[in-house]
């Protein structure tokens, strides 16, 4: 008999344990792209033991018929706070939540989230939902029409709560009423639902100056909500991959004295001038006492190397000539001299598409590839983004959401679904020495190919999309068209260098694979934006991974010679102008108002066209008489033409 009550006492003793664990309320469905998504549980003692409970989230579909995890999230280790409450969540949600959930990993609903007693690797991805072990659980929805019927019944539910009663599940959260039901209001993290409590001072921690600077001093400042009674001290953590210890040196602990809300401590970055790029430093706060509460953590700054490269060529909207030497191998393009028509453009595939020489790199490479081709030459911290015209940290490549404003990508010119190489290969860089041979066939080679891909804006990449040149699309507003000639001589390559691409005049739809536009457009662009040093280093680098070159920027007028005016006509590599001859060829003044001058060139003749391509002046000239403009102030190029027919194209920018 004794044994028996002893075995029941266990039991209950067991089942009260486990009881005193509940979910008290979650916000699945927050604005925009999910950034405040939390949810927090309650146990009904303070400061309780999460050891031996794993929370775990359902998926449910529209139809309700799935009853599957995506996520188990183990609580060993971690306990409640002093008001019995554990916060889960978002970086951004305030205060900061104890265990951090990404951002849009929580589902809106139809689905459900449960507390077991065990360990997450009892609840491995796509864990049918169960009673067994079951401690707690809440179905919910954003819909009244909707529910997790399969979910309900597998964690013996009856109720499926709407977050999104009142059409403003952006703006509230489902939470827990004493009486074990649940309401949908203004969300309450790391509080009691119903107002009641301990109050617990927020402590903020902060960095300034706002830029950071390798070689420079640097301020962490601990800020309380209200004075505190006595001395108190805070620790904490300065850490983030490649920055470590080493980067920096100071205390890391900072005191509020008595009667005071603020105190701080003075650190210094290391300078050891290396070339290292910038760094994202994160500072994560220790232990803080029971009386208070961290109402941010982990936060990321900038670090900003000063010790980068500058190189000696301008940026696409300050562009040099002649300054960025090509590393073409002598006898490159020597087939291609005399040959007209079809017979040149199979030429020129002959070498830029030669299996025996040419590799094929994968789409991870390019990331690589983009580091290096496309840094922007005033700080080798950076990449320089095409459509947006201006430069970005390195390190701010985008891993995870596409479009995510701040972040650059990887932006197809030939985009993928025109050329119909969609993830044709491994988004896994393997570096320069692993390649696979390629040749003119190999469409799929075309989605990592560098010579028509660009470091870009996520955002603006995403409004490109599949977007036509000229006749759809001409990038952001206001910018200088610094981009038109790259893109144009991009497009060009591609045509070339793989059989089934095509660039056509007009607007073609997305089906059949294989077309793009405007041809019309990408002609005037070729001329008007001309080959600057940027855009021959890319050239250079990509050939240093690929073993091919852009025949369209070494020659850029190779395009007329196969689709523009000059088509049918023998081309000699005598009839380009080299670059470092342009360099030699002026406009004095410029800027200038209404008159300048041409230098470097005795006779010839000049027209002047619009950054969209429009011919909007042209005269004869000589160097010793002033020609007369007429046109609204902007940035035009001019294309001068000498009396031996060799053409030059410079910037001109009228007042």
């Amino acid at each position: 008999m004794k044994y028996f009550l002893l075995s029941a006492a266990l039991i209950l003793c067991c089942f009260t344990s486990f009881a005193q664990l509940v979910i008290n309320e979650i916000d699945a469905d927050t604005p925009s792209t999910d950034t405040m998504e939390f949810i927090e549980l309650k146990s009904t003692t303070a400061n309780f033991s999460l050891n031996g409970y794993v929370l775990v989230f359902f998926n449910g579909t529209t139809n309700g018929d799935s009853n599957l995890s995506y996520l188990a999230i183990d609580l060993d280790g971690y306990t409640t706070d002093i008001n019995g409450l554990l916060l889960l969540g978002n970086p951004n949600v305030t205060p900061s939540p104890s265990i951090t959930i990404g951002v849009g990993i929580i589902q809106n609903g139809p689905d459900a989230v449960a507390i077991y007693s065990g360990n997450a690797l009892d609840f491995p991805n796509n864990t049918a939902g169960s009673t067994t072990n079951l401690i707690d659980a809440l179905a919910y929805s954003n819909s009244n029409s909707i529910q997790p019927t399969a979910l309900m019944t597998a964690l013996n539910q009856t109720v499926s709560v709407n977050e999104n009663a009142g059409s403003t599940a952006a703006t509230k959260s489902i939470q827990r009423k004493n009486d074990g039901t649940y309401e949908v209001k203004l969300p309450t993290p790391g509080a009691n639902n119903d107002g009641t409590g301990i109050v617990i001072d927020g402590i903020t921690a902060s960095v300034s100056p706002s830029t950071l600077i390798e070689g420079t001093s640097f301020t962490v400042t601990f800020t309380a909500q209200s004075a505190v009674s006595s001395d108190v001290t805070f620790t904490f953590e300065l850490q983030n991959d490649t920055f470590t210890a080493s980067d920096y040196s100071g205390t890391l602990s900072a005191v509020i004295p008595a009667g005071s809300t603020i105190g701080s401590t003075t650190l210094f970055f290391t300078d050891d001038t290396i070339d290292e790029g910038d760094e994202n430093m994160k500072l994560v706060i220790g232990a803080v006492p029971s009386n208070f509460v961290k109402l941010n953590d982990n936060i990321t700054y900038r670090v900003h190397d000063n010790d980068y490269v500058i190189k000696p060529w301008g940026t696409p909207i300050n562009p040099t000539y002649g300054l960025c030497v090509s590393t073409v191998p002598i006898g490159y393009y020597a087939t291609l001299e005399g040959k007209s028509g079809a017979v040149l453009k199979q030429a020129i595939q002959d070498i830029i598409a030669n299996p025996a020489v040419v590799r094929e790199q994968n789409y991870g490479d390019i990331v690589d590839i983009l580091k290096e081709a496309d840094q922007n030459p005033n700080n080798g911290s950076q990449v320089w983004l095409m459509y947006v015209e201006q430069p970005r940290s390195k390190i701010d490549f985008q891993t995870g959401t596409s479009g995510a404003a701040g972040f650059w990508n990887r932006e197809h010119i030939y985009c993928q679904s025109r050329g119909g190489f969609t993830d044709g290969t491994s988004s896994n860089a393997n570096g320069i020495d692993v390649w696979d041979t390629t040749d003119a066939n190999d469409i799929m080679a075309g989605h990592a190919d560098g010579h028509h891909l660009r470091a870009e804006d996520s955002p603006e990449n995403s409004l490109r999309s599949e977007r036509n040149y000229g006749v759809d699309y001409n990038g952001p507003a206001g910018n200088l068209g610094s981009w038109h000639g790259d893109v144009a001589r991009a497009v060009f390559y591609m045509c070339v260098r793989y059989n089934g691409l095509n660039v056509i005049n007009g607007n073609p739809s997305q089906d059949p694979d294989g077309y793009i536009g405007d041809l019309a457009t990408l002609l005037q662009w070729n001329v008007a934006d001309p080959s600057d040093d940027f855009e021959m280093n890319h050239n250079n680098i990509v050939y240093n991974w690929q073993k091919n070159r852009n025949p369209f920027v070494d020659f850029p007028n190779l395009a007329d010679y196969i689709w523009g005016t000059h088509a049918g006509e023998a081309w000699f590599s005598t009839l380009s102008v080299p670059q470092n001859e342009v360099s030699k060829i002026g406009l004095f003044p410029n800027p200038t108002k209404d008159e300048f001058t041409v230098s470097g060139i005795n006779h010839g003749h000049i027209e002047v066209y619009s950054m969209t391509g429009q011919k909007v002046f042209e005269t004869d000239f000589s160097n010793s008489t002033s020609v007369k403009i007429n046109i609204t102030s902007g940035i035009y190029t001019a294309k001068i033409t000498s009396d031996d027919k060799q053409s030059f194209v410079k910037k001109l920018v009228i007042k």
